[in-house]
């Protein structure tokens, strides 16, 4: 086993992250009729990527994911404001949001990409797909144009796209090209690091299997580091290193893939895995009762709580801290800590298929 500093006896060297964020608040702050309103989206959020790892981002639709990663990557705008917290990257000397907005457009694409939800959100419905190369890359590679255009060529090639979909517009591609094309303009430039916000939406399971696989081999190839966002749990088993899952704008558990599909120590993260279809079980699955919070009046403490079937007094009275509780797994849960009431209580045996979906 390799050591720190060369040395027996130090331990591991530790994973070095990308990206640390530390207690990260963005919210949503509007006003109507005369009267202030504050949605907490993100609300103390903690968490790091490290080199050459995708880490995994689920929840239910509303619970702050995509609120997140635009604030992440410093692509949020009012009313989504950020009120404290940091967000620092390994290739940038100071906190993103100590940066200009010029010193951001030189940053974006080349070291800092974003694959969008849905690719009609990327690519302008008239302007050829040409155009989009030139608007995203061409400053960054700083190629003479016909020497740029073989580099977008080869790399169409490398993703199963032809050079010809360079004359189309977005509206002429079917949309498993239209968002190959979309990681094809997020990593043309080799980028350090890539947030994908939810990259598979409404596509067929068929190219939604080439989409990811797509992914990943770029992922690979290039060692970036990806920050991936989907509330489809399926989806981040066969692609995340590492799974934080987030509730009502707060990370509830954080654990290396493998470990949360196979012990999940959350009553949440627990509920997501027991959803999860599996083959030969006709059995009914059982829906958490109530709804997500208005996030705009929170509920007090733990804000899982009223949907929890294992709350206590004190997670009705104080927010549980996300502590580890087991190495590298991080749970925010009183009763995940408890040994008079373990999670265990509601969990159901993880089939070992779900456990090894990666393998």
């Amino acid at each position: 086993m390799v050591k720190a500093n060369g040395k027996a006896g130090n331990g591991p060297v530790p994973a070095e992250p990308i990206l640390s964020v530390r207690n990260l608040r963005a919210y949503y702050q509007m006003q109507y009729f005369g009267i202030d309103r504050e949605v907490r989206a993100v609300d103390d959020i903690t968490l790091q990527v490290n080199r050459n790892e995708i880490y995994g981002v689920a929840g239910e639709s509303s619970c702050g994911k995509t609120s997140l990663i635009k604030t992440i990557a410093a692509a949020n705008r009012p009313p989504l404001n950020v009120i404290g917290g940091s967000v620092k990257y390994s290739f940038l000397d100071r906190d993103i949001f100590r940066m200009s907005e010029e010193e951001l457009s030189r940053v974006r694409w080349k070291h800092l990409s974003y694959i969008m939800q849905g690719s009609m959100n990327v690519l302008n419905p008239v302007r050829r797909i040409r155009k989009s190369f030139i608007d995203f890359a061409f400053r960054h590679i700083n190629k003479p144009e016909r020497e740029f255009f073989d580099i977008v060529a080869r790399h169409l090639e490398r993703l199963r796209l032809s050079p010809s979909v360079l004359k189309a517009y977005p509206h002429e591609l079917s949309g498993g090209m239209r968002q190959r094309v979309t990681i094809a303009l997020a990593t043309i430039c080799r980028p350090e690091f890539i947030i994908a916000d939810e990259p598979t939406t409404a596509l067929d399971v068929v190219v939604q299997k080439d989409v990811l696989a797509m992914i990943r081999e770029v992922q690979q190839e290039m060692g970036s580091s990806i920050l991936f966002v989907t509330h489809d749990m399926t989806v981040h088993a066969n692609m995340a290193d590492r799974l934080g899952i987030m509730y009502a704008g707060r990370l509830v558990e954080e654990a290396p893939t493998r470990e949360i599909f196979a012990n999940p120590l959350h009553p949440y993260t627990a509920h997501l895995i027991q959803s999860l279809p599996r083959i030969g079980d006709l059995s009914p699955k059982k829906a958490l009762p109530g709804a997500p919070p208005n996030l705009s009046d929170p509920p007090a403490g733990c804000r899982f709580h009223p949907r929890c079937p294992l709350a206590m007094d004190i997670c009705r009275r104080e927010n549980p801290a996300l502590t580890a509780l087991r190495p590298g797994h991080r749970v925010a849960c009183f009763a995940a800590s408890s040994e008079v009431r373990p999670v265990s209580e509601i969990r159901e045996t993880v089939p070992p298929k779900v456990a090894e979906a990666r393998s």
